[in-house]
């Protein structure tokens, strides 16, 4: 780190640091500090929205004052200090030196299979299928973070397979990357208060929980007893103030128990901070897709996040829908990448295709391989950011970027080409067309205004690979 960052770290790391001494009181100052060093581009509307929620003292608020009162005071000081400072304030702005120096896509945070093996056996799930004898090695993970640190890279997720299978390596590489945050996917029955006591000591560590919504739809697909399993883990973690949140894979059979209020209540009751929702992807040759949402399904939970975020102390992120405040696909690099248990480094947790392996390749020379710069030439893959994905509204467009770039399927169980998966996504393609089209173009929608211009959600740097592509982004 060049010495002038070194200064401006240690002195946004002293601000906070005082600032968290009385949330209640410094929580404006803590926004004007933001406000005052962060880039124009970086989270502006998330900026904005925070502010709103300060000062009208909002459900936004509530959630703020939740994480800043309820969590134990060192762990949260440490994590704020990672997440604001390392992993966005400082990061940002080099992650777009990078971009424009190596012209291709850096990403804010890279999730990577430390295994994959996995205790549970969940329907529709392909890790199911992949054995337990792949694993990243700890020096794998650790010269992972460490070249993504080099590119401005301070968040790593853990993807499996079960992560905790190896938790005495991810707690080891929390101790060796202290500036990093680090979320971890898990079904948390691994959970317990020996692993409790590690999260309190290293303090830069958060699992997102999966949950299905009710006990039946969670025991139905992750088998019986699993729901018991996953609430006395949360119940721990909340008794020792640490943070957590979930993950939630919505399917056409519990579509209505995640998207229901009473699931929504009973998250926060729980003691969670924020919810994932990711929508059922039919990858894997033996995947049903029946499973996943219909039309119907995906326009209800549209309006019921929207709805929710307006009202409940809970940080809701429902993937395919929120494709409008990221910029459409955030995949490839652009956001976030993914590396599997073998190596394979893949655009997307849920595109198993790649021309490169961690093993035989730099980080940075991934970043370059022929599929991710597909994806680098080619975001967003649509202008209607609510058909973002390459795959699933735009099928067409994964399968010319396979060809184009001669990727290989990745899939650790059977591999399948993407013309067969695309081939299952293409009725619900052609069916939500219409109805994304009907939303984005609704001038009731209070995200009606944001919508004119799309480029106001793109960084500096796609704005220039635009200009020099002569690409307009499509205008309201």
């Amino acid at each position: 780190m060049r010495a002038a960052d070194q200064i401006k770290r240690a002195a946004m790391m002293k601000t906070v640091g005082y600032l968290l001494e009385d949330p209640d009181k410094n929580i404006t100052k803590i926004m004007d500090m933001i406000d005052k060093v962060a880039p124009e581009d970086l989270f502006r509307n998330q900026r904005n929205a925070f502010r709103t929620a300060i000062d009208s003292k909002n459900n936004w608020y509530q959630l703020i004052m939740r994480i800043l009162e309820k969590m134990n005071p060192e762990v949260r000081d440490a994590l704020v200090k990672n997440l604001v400072v390392d992993g966005n304030l400082m990061a940002w702005p080099f992650q777009e030196e990078m971009r424009k120096k190596h012209r291709c896509n850096i990403p804010w945070a890279i999730l990577l299979d430390p295994t994959s093996a996995c205790n549970l056996s969940c329907t529709g799930c392909w890790a199911a299928e992949y054995g337990h004898k792949l694993n990243l090695t700890y020096d794998d993970i650790d010269s992972i973070v460490r070249q993504g640190k080099e590119l401005g890279c301070h968040i790593y997720i853990y993807t499996g397979g079960e992560p905790l299978v190896r938790k005495k390596d991810l707690i080891r590489l929390c101790k060796a990357h202290s500036d990093c945050s680090f979320l971890c996917f898990t079904n948390a029955t691994l959970i317990d208060e020996d692993f409790c006591q590690d999260l309190l000591h290293v303090k830069n560590f958060v699992p997102s929980i999966s949950a299905e919504g009710t006990r039946e739809t969670t025991d139905a697909r992750r088998g019986k007893g699993t729901y018991d399993k996953v609430v006395a883990a949360m119940a721990l973690l909340k008794s020792h103030g640490l943070p957590f949140g979930i993950s939630a894979c919505i399917t056409s059979q519990n579509a209505d128990a995640i998207g229901s209020e009473e699931f929504v209540d009973w998250m926060i009751e729980q003691g969670a901070l924020f919810c994932w929702i990711f929508n059922y992807m039919p990858v894997g040759m033996d995947a049903p897709a029946e499973l996943m949402l219909t039309v119907e399904q995906r326009k209800r939970m549209y309006g019921f996040v929207r709805r929710m975020r307006e009202e409940k102390p809970l940080f809701l992120m429902d993937f395919q829908n929120d494709g409008e405040f990221v910029g459409g696909c955030i995949a490839g690099g652009r956001r976030y990448l993914h590396i599997n248990a073998a190596g394979d480094v893949e655009p997307c947790v849920f595109i198993h295709y790649s021309n490169a392996n961690i093993h035989d390749m730099s980080l940075l020379e991934c970043l370059k391989s022929p599929l991710f710069m597909q994806y680098y030439e080619g975001q967003p893959f649509n202008d209607n950011l609510l058909r973002p994905c390459p795959m699933l509204e735009n099928p067409g467009c994964l399968e010319a970027m396979v060809e184009a770039s001669g990727a290989h399927p990745t899939d650790l169980h059977q591999f399948e080409s993407a013309e067969h998966l695309c081939g299952k996504c293409r009725d619900f393609a052609r069916a939500w067309e219409p109805v994304a089209e009907e939303l984005w173009t609704d001038q009731d929608d209070a995200r009606y205004p944001y919508r004119k211009d799309i480029s106001v959600l793109m960084s500096s740097e796609e704005l220039n690979k635009f200009a020099k592509q002569g690409r307009e982004l499509r205008k309201l």
